[in-house]
């Protein structure tokens, strides 16, 4: 019963487009963004990655690789326990306080994933609060959705960036009532920003916490790369910042930064950091090395935002749109179809050598399968013309593929 109820499930992922299948893509050191694909006869191709979250190469930075060596040479592989029984070590002694610093925060504290951080610290928090509602954009991240759904706290979600709907909703609850407004500065699948000012001073005017998540701005964005809010400045308007070091920081982990008090809580209560493993000793050194060295260099954020132009340039000259939503490092090209996006998807990497995940829903909602474009300071101009070639070519026709191209 349970085998061909799940085969079923399964079936219709399949018949709507929707299957996820994975590609096994081989990054080599030194050599990113191109990887070595691995194909069934055991053979391997190279190809160009267009859709790593390794937004800044930080993953190959010398550094970064230095630090990670020396770690594991002086501590070993794993970090024997959670952060409570023998995980924590100086290395996470050093990193909490640089991205305290970094945030202009009393504290902050990590955690293995930024998917944990947001679901661990939404759950303590409205676990905690006496009668909390959270207030939520409609467009945010499942790890956000499921950290407030995993609670009874009354939840209300607000039209994706409006203000206006946040404000009358904010103004239907008492004052003294505990709220918490959760939002992102950068969104991921569409490349645009919040209006992170007017939202940060409405919840005050309310008496709510803001919590922010900053993931895709995150060493990009801001003096020393410290994010939108920073860019802004008006990150002291913000509570709880959310980031991770999987993304600009080029490694692993999440965090928060906020009051040494509310930071503490988290610590105490979140029993998704309380009962975890923590992260190897390697792989902590390795991310303080990667957020110091951004810091305090500026070239790998120029080049990164002049190599977006580059790219959003030549796509526009191909008459390839990039959804007009986005502002940001993150190219969104819109397919329209999850079927035509996945052999479109299957034609870039089989005949061009360009790997790029198609993104269907549920991760997009229906009719907006889209790619998503990411350059980064590796990419050269000889690889952003052989994209957009490839680009041009594939989508002219994907409609057309036979459905079978992209049973694999």
């Amino acid at each position: 019963m349970y085998e061909q109820f799940l085969s079923a499930k399964l079936r219709d992922l399949q018949a709507g487009g929707q299957y996820r299948e994975f590609v096994d893509i081989d990054r080599r050191a030194g050599a990113y963004p191109t990887a070595l694909r691995r194909l069934a006869d055991g053979t391997r191709r190279e190809v160009t990655v267009w859709c790593s979250n390794d937004y800044l190469g930080m993953s190959q930075h010398p550094k970064v690789l230095e630090a990670m060596h020396r770690a594991v040479d002086e501590y070993g592989a794993g970090s024997g326990g959670s952060r409570n029984i023998g995980g924590t070590h100086a290395h996470y002694r050093a990193l909490e306080t640089s991205l305290a610093e970094w945030h202009g925060k009393e504290a902050a504290l990590v955690f293995p994933t930024g998917y944990g951080s947001n679901d661990a610290t939404l759950q303590c928090l409205l676990r905690l609060l006496p009668d909390p509602i959270v207030l939520s954009d409609e467009l945010n991240h499942a790890s956000l959705i499921n950290g407030i759904r995993s609670t009874r706290a009354e939840r209300a979600v607000f039209r994706h960036n409006d203000v206006d709907h946040l404000r009358e909703l904010l103004t239907a609850q008492p004052h003294d009532r505990a709220k918490i407004v959760v939002f992102e500065s950068v969104y991921s699948m569409d490349g645009d920003v919040a209006p992170i000012e007017e939202i940060a001073e409405l919840a005050r005017e309310h008496n709510a916490l803001t919590f922010l998540d900053e993931v895709h701005a995150i060493g990009m964005y801001g003096p020393r790369g410290s994010g939108l809010a920073a860019d802004l400045g008006v990150d002291h308007l913000v509570d709880i910042v959310q980031g991770t070091m999987a993304k600009a920081i080029g490694v692993i982990g999440g965090y928060i930064a906020g009051s040494a008090t509310l930071v503490d809580a988290v610590r105490s209560f979140a029993s998704g950091f309380i009962f975890t493993t923590s992260l190897p000793p390697a792989v902590v050194a390795a991310c303080h090395a990667s957020v110091e060295h951004l810091k305090n260099s500026e070239a790998e954020r120029r080049t990164l935002h002049d190599k977006t132009r580059r790219l959003r340039d030549a796509l526009a000259a191909a008459g390839i749109t990039v959804m007009p939503c986005s502002t940001t490092h993150v190219l969104p090209v819109l397919v329209g179809d999850a079927t035509a996006c996945k052999r479109a998807a299957v034609r870039l990497l089989d005949e061009y050598d360009v790997y790029l995940q198609p993104i269907n829903s549920p991760t997009v909602p229906v009719g907006t399968e889209r790619f998503r474009v990411n350059v980064t300071p590796n990419h050269t101009d000889a690889d952003i013309a052989h994209l957009v070639e490839a680009l041009s070519e594939v989508l002219a026709t994907a409609a057309e593929l036979p459905a079978e191209a992209v049973a694999a």
